[in-house]
């Protein structure tokens, strides 16, 4: 189930809600694209058919943000080297949007005095735009399949804000821990 957490800056909690519209609408209000996608290819489908599955939504995404490339991450081991490298505030010159096909990840974007942690999960499309501070937890056992789109692949590239701030803050096997 999707989650959407607010929190002030320094920690203090001001939404919790897994109301898919809630989210949706919170997030709006941040700049930040989230919707809903119909699920419409199986887990284990290859590539290739993922890519099939979703050619028409696939098509008003690349059309609507000017994307040149899209592809799919499948991950499905546990990599703290990996995990790491995305766990720092930082910085992409390019928008960042993801459709999670299964699994789930846990978005954290830093805006103004705000941390906004999505807990994104099967069916879920963020779009992050350009430039917003965020970090992004993959969990200690990464579990996710996700179609990625792209501007240009250099424009993905992290540039790390060097500050501590997402130290302070749950990450996905906190959350989700406490929701079991």
């Amino acid at each position: 189930m999707s989650r959407l957490l607010i929190y002030t800056d320094r920690g203090d909690i001001l939404l919790d809600t897994e109301n898919a519209v809630r989210i949706s609408n919170e997030l709006a209000l941040a700049g930040i694209g989230f919707r809903r996608w119909a699920t419409q290819a199986s887990t284990a489908a290859s590539t290739e058919e993922i890519l099939h599955a979703y050619d028409s939504d696939i098509k008003q995404v690349m059309q609507a943000h000017k994307f040149s490339s899209v592809d799919v991450i499948s991950m499905s081991q546990s990599s703290e080297k990996i995990r790491e490298k995305f766990l720092s505030e930082h910085i992409h010159s390019d928008d960042e949007v993801r459709f999670f096909i299964d699994g789930s990840g846990l978005f954290c974007l830093h805006i103004d005095d705000k941390v906004y942690q999505i807990l994104c999960t099967q069916g879920d499309f963020i779009s992050v735009p350009a430039n917003t501070k965020h970090w992004f937890d993959m969990g200690s056992c990464p579990n996710f399949k996700c179609i990625r789109f792209f501007e240009n692949e250099a424009g993905w590239v992290a540039q790390y804000t060097d500050d501590d701030i997402a130290k302070r803050f749950p990450l996905l096997d906190d959350l989700v821990a406490v929701a079991a």
